[in-house]
């Protein structure tokens, strides 16, 4: 356990920093020259470079292909609306324009999907092109194109193609985005011809992010180093169904019944119909129990395991490849999830339903949403689409929005998706059923930008691609990972295979278009259950007063009580996925008595009602729940609410944490005059974390502190941030306490990535320890100025003294000037180069900062990781209030802008009234589009 603390110091820079050094020093040196020279030279890169890349919004365009002329309308804000006479000309024209506003960010896109990054940024890439050929997307998207997806989707895909590549056409890089100008002095890459695979591949790359648990997976494991079952159980507390209420609370289990009871009559509605045992499992899958060393848990308990060094650096590895892939995957954690809600016309103004969705991720610029509408002149079979909302640049369709006759929201589930394997590998073979089997291979050429290319053969065992082959740390599994007594001789250590739902072809493509299209339930939900990966809670409502949710997505049945929350023996078959959760099986919720559904991450479903686990590892449902009584609080007694209540619910900033933690906090006396004075900030507060709010950021310190005391320094340097070093007693320590040696230990993950991230998991495990003042977990010693603490309030004591210097140091003495915008600030960063180093490309393609209200785990989630500072790193990466009773009297907002293009006024000329918490109007009929048009595009064959 660790037992003092140094100061925190930043890392050194490795080889690869030192190069993507030098790529950043000469590309700032060219756009330095190009875009501010005095010379003629830069003024000509000035002038012709940033404007001959920005699109052509009015006139007459020829687009060869088209069956008729296409009508592009753009607003004051560059958002476009699209109106063709046939399906294949509204897609066509649906690619040219996402092209014109976002290719570079498209490209960059596929590059990623696909594993080739390095032929666009070269070497500094090549690790990552390993990670991702082996997981090998583009070639399950390809497999999809093949044997998948219905005919009309392959039409519409190749129609979107075509679009993107008519824009293409007789273009040089620097005619396309100013990236390319600056990528042209460092190599020779040309952009390529767009393929309907590359579409398909960034559903695997958003899978990717939305992939489950497999990162609490590897922490659990990661954890036996140092913490008991008993210690990680405290870390991982059961979901408090009686307190955050699921999402399907009176859902209809006919399917269900049926599904599991053979001649059955079925439930009704708000009954459960299931005859199902109910319950989660809770079978430890491959960990065994062990009995090995003393370990040095809280408290001196020991840790119970077997010794896990090996395993813990296999995972460590793999969380470090994880951490290093581009910032267009985004951030997977705690923190990632969304809001939704529908609340029907009962309970509005309108008398018609309101429906609202923010998703949360990682922020990027431009924005990984792009606001479009797709009109037929007039639906009929020939031309099917009148649907507008928000979709991805480099995919067809809307994924998020509304016809004329139903809107849908999405959240991500969180069911359990992924499984890791521990894989005993024997010569060119790995071991299952008592037998060795091959492995199947296939090598992959990746072509660097500037150097030589690189071959690599990756492997698969029949749970799936062997992740450990990609990173030296990987390659061995530790002499002592914690396995049953029948595993087999570990030898040289096993390997670590990833078996995911979305590495088998599936049919998601042909769900977009079929829910675009969808005119009521019967058709969304049909349109639903090909929706396979990644699993999203979809939310519904329509202009006939109906409002409905429904869980699509292929999630596997585990056998032998395994609930997938830590890596299996793939050697033993009794591991293996036995099938899948049939579709009529899933969970669904249609026109409950109360009137509303809320989605934002929290269970699904209590186990007791349902015969299947769904995973492990839900959110806390703190947001879910603080949804769930605003909207209470607004019907009570007949109350009803407007699209602006809905803007404000989703602007809600309130603190749960806070509100559990501050009425200890001011019951404790601290003796030191300038922290009493920092404490007297909390009385009154009302718990809201507005950007000018000092209470907010003294509490959300305090807070950080109480994590890293009690928790974070307890953890293993594979968990905490980088740069945080201990003095710790060695892992599996048997020598007498008093010559115990301790080593200095110091953080090995990303700070974006480390726990304790102070999410709502964090907020059960506290509250949870607030009835036990005298627990282990409130004890940490005496280090330098700062004072032992032997119970929780001496901790918390502890945590208020730290949190005021560590304000002090940031924010300066004096505390009328404190605000926790000033602490929570978000810096939107161009996905590629300006993420490559210091100095003018920066301040060329960057922007920011934004001070945000909001933070970790409240509806206005602006979130945070209390590990490694109160930066913002994920957000509400878009916001919508869809009025059915008027279409056009419904709301969004974008994080960014339309463009892609830096210096577009459209680059992010949403953003301010985004972090203010406005929307904009969303015009949707005919007349009101024509209103707002500000520039029109005739596209003609």
């Amino acid at each position: 356990m660790p037992t003092d603390t140094t100061a925190s110091t930043g890392q050194q820079p490795g080889k690869s920093g030192r190069r993507k050094g030098r790529k950043a020093r000469l590309i700032v040196l060219v756009l330095v020259l190009a875009l501010i020279g005095g010379v003629a030279y830069g003024s000509y890169w000035s002038i012709s470079t940033v404007r001959a890349s920005f699109p052509q919004t009015k006139g007459t365009l020829t687009l060869k292909g088209l069956s008729g002329p296409v009508e592009v309308k753009r607003d004051n804000y560059g958002i476009p609306q699209i109106y063709a006479s046939s399906d294949a000309d509204l897609f066509m024209a649906q690619g040219y324009v996402q092209a014109q506003d976002r290719f570079y960010e498209m490209d960059v896109r596929r590059h990623m999907a696909s594993g080739r990054l390095s032929e666009m940024f070269g070497k500094s890439q090549v690790d990552n092109d390993e990670f991702l050929r082996t997981l090998g997307w583009d070639r399950v998207a390809k497999q999809e194109y093949d044997t998948k997806l219905s005919a009309s989707t392959k039409k519409y895909l190749q129609a979107y193609a075509q679009g993107v590549n008519s824009y293409l056409q007789g273009k040089d890089g620097e005619d396309i985005s100013l990236e390319y100008a600056a990528l042209g002095f460092t190599n020779d890459y040309k952009p390529q011809a767009w393929t309907p695979v590359d579409s398909i591949s960034w559903l695997k790359a958003m899978a990717w992010d939305l992939r489950g648990n497999m990162q609490d997976e590897i922490d659990r494991a990661l954890l036996t180093s140092r913490l008991g079952p008993k210690q990680i159980a405290d870390l991982y507390p059961q979901y408090p169904y009686s307190r955050n209420k699921a999402i399907v609370q009176e859902g209809q289990y006919d399917e269900l019944t049926r599904a599991f009871e053979p001649g059955g009559t079925g439930g009704t509605s708000g009954t459960s119909g299931a005859g199902g045992t109910g319950g989660t499992s809770t079978g430890t899958a491959s960990s065994g129990s062990g009995t090995g060393g003393t370990g040095s848990g809280t408290g001196g308990t020991g840790s119970g395991a077997s010794g896990t060094a090996g395993l813990d650096s296999q995972l460590g590895g793999l969380t470090r490849v994880l951490d290093d892939l581009p910032p267009a995957v985004g951030v997977n954690g705690d923190g990632i999830g969304s809001n939704s809600w529908v609340v029907g016309g009962a309970h509005t103004i309108t008398g018609k339903p309101l429906l609202a969705n923010d998703p949360h991720l990682s922020p990027s610029l431009p924005s990984v949403w792009y606001q479009m509408g797709l009109h037929c002149r007039s639906v009929s079979s020939t031309c099917q689409y009148d649907v507008s909302g928000y979709t991805f640049a480099g995919m067809p369709g809307v994924i998020i929005g509304h016809n004329q006759d139903i809107a849908w929201g999405m959240t991500n589930s969180g069911v359990d998706v992924t499984d890791l394997y521990l894989e005993k590998i024997t010569g060119n073979g790995y071991l299952y059923d008592g037998k060795v089997k091959p492995f199947e291979t296939r090598e992959e050429t990746i072509k660097v930008a500037g150097g030589s290319p690189k071959k690599i053969v990756v492997r698969e065992t029949n749970n799936g691609p062997l992740l450990s082959d990609r990173d030296e740390e990987l390659v061995k599994v530790g002499k002592k990972a914690t396995v049953d007594t029948a595993a087999p001789d570990r030898g040289d250590g096993y390997g670590v295979a990833l078996r995911w739902t979305a590495l088998q072809p599936g049919t998601t493509m042909d769900a977009v278009f079929a829910m675009d299209k969808a005119k009521n339930w019967g058709d969304f939900r049909k349109a639903a259950s090909q929706f396979e990966v990644p699993s999203q809670n979809l939310i519904y409502a329509d202009n006939e007063n109906h409002i409905g949710y429904t869980l699509p997505g292929k999630i596997p049945i585990r056998a032998k009580n395994d609930n997938g929350s830590i890596p299996a023996p793939g050697w033993d078959p009794e591991y293996r996925w036995t099938g899948y959760i049939p579709q009529d099986a899933l969970p669904y919720e249609y026109d409950p008595e109360r009137g509303y559904i809320v989605t934002a991450n929290q269970a699904v479903i209590d186990p007791d009602k349902y015969p299947y686990t769904l995973t492990a590892d839900w959110g806390y449902g703190a947001r879910s729940q603080r949804i769930t009584d605003l909207i209470q609080s607004k019907i009570k007694d007949g109350g009803k609410i407007s699209t602006d209540d809905m803007r404000q619910m989703q602007l809600d900033n309130s603190s749960e944490i806070a509100r559990l933690l501050v009425p200890t906090l001011l019951k404790i006396d601290p003796e030191n005059k300038d922290v009493r004075e920092a404490q007297k900030l909390l009385e009154g507060w009302d718990y809201t974390q507005d950007a000018d709010s000092a209470a907010a950021a003294y509490f959300n310190a305090v807070w950080r502190n109480i994590l890293k005391l009690a928790f974070g320094n307890k953890l293993p340097k594979e968990l905490r941030p980088k740069g945080q070093c201990l003095w710790v007693d060695p892992v599996n320590n048997t020598g007498p306490a008093d010559e115990v040696q301790k080593v200095r230990e110091c953080g090995q993950r990303d700070p974006d990535q480390a726990q304790p991230d102070g999410g709502d998991r964090w907020f059960e495990v506290v509250r949870r320890l607030m009835d036990q003042p005298d627990s282990d977990w409130w004890t940490t010693p005496e280090v330098r100025t700062r004072p032992a603490a032997h119970n929780r309030d001496e901790l918390f004591k502890r945590a208020m003294i730290d949190a005021r210097w560590e304000l002090t140091a940031k924010l300066g003495k004096d505390i009328d000037s404190w605000s926790w915008g000033r602490l929570h600030r978000l810096f939107l960063k161009n996905q590629t180069l300006g993420t490559a180093g210091p100095g003018f490309i920066k301040r060329a393609l960057n922007r920011g900062p934004w001070e945000l209200s909001g933070g970790e785990a409240t509806v206005n989630a602006s979130g945070w990781n209390a590990a490694g500072g109160y930066g913002v790193v994920w957000v509400p990466s878009m916001r919508m209030v869809v009025n059915l009773g008027d279409l056009d009297k419904s709301k969004w907002i974008n994080l960014t802008g339309a463009s892609g293009h830096a210096y577009s006024a459209h680059y992010v000329d949403q953003t301010d009234k985004w972090a203010d918490g406005e929307l904009l109007p969303w015009a949707f009929s005919d007349q009101a589009v024509e209103k707002s048009t500000a520039d029109k595009l005739v596209l003609k064959p």
